[in-house]
């Protein structure tokens, strides 16, 4: 649907930059993709051909609890690790308690699983909740640095 007629409905804001939309909770708009292990495959599908498309505008929210940042994320196009990067940048925080969403890991290459362990496995999070497009391998290894967490329908997270 177009921002035109979104915004018969809605209020729309468009941004590439993070905008701020609460005092604790941040969209981070496109995100940089600097971690050279990450963000590998295009997406791109036009006329029934491959064709390439990083997907920039795959974004994320964060949201500033007391303890740290929770980074809440869709599919990860850009990378969990890269995410996490940004949002820490864009919020001058280092401390990250919760990542929660897709991980965009479904049958990784080695060089990102391993990286994105190595990664998450540095930050000293509470926990981790990887949902859809993150397969049971990557679970299960993700496991071995973080606790993580079941996700489904009815999931209540609370955060101060």
């Amino acid at each position: 649907m177009s921002a035109d007629k979104l915004s018969k409905h809605f209020d729309v804001t468009l941004s590439r930059t993070p905008v701020k939309i609460t005092p604790r909770l941040t969209w981070l708009g496109e995100i940089p993709r600097k971690l050279d292990f990450e963000n590998l495959q295009s997406f791109g599908i036009k006329d029934g051909e491959t064709a390439v498309d990083m997907v920039p505008d795959d974004s994320a929210l964060v949201y500033r609890s007391e303890k740290g940042l929770v980074v809440i994320t869709g599919c990860s196009h850009a990378g969990i690790c890269n995410i996490v990067e940004y949002a820490k940048i864009v919020c001058n925080e280092d401390r990250v308690v919760d990542v929660i969403g897709g991980f965009h890991l479904m049958n990784p290459v080695p060089k990102q699983l391993e990286g994105t362990i190595q990664y998450l496995g540095s930050l000293g999070l509470e926990k981790i909740h990887a949902c859809h497009c993150t397969d049971l391998k990557s679970k299960i290894a993700l496991a071995s640095v973080v606790n993580i967490e079941e996700v489904g329908v009815g999931l209540e997270l609370n955060w101060s």
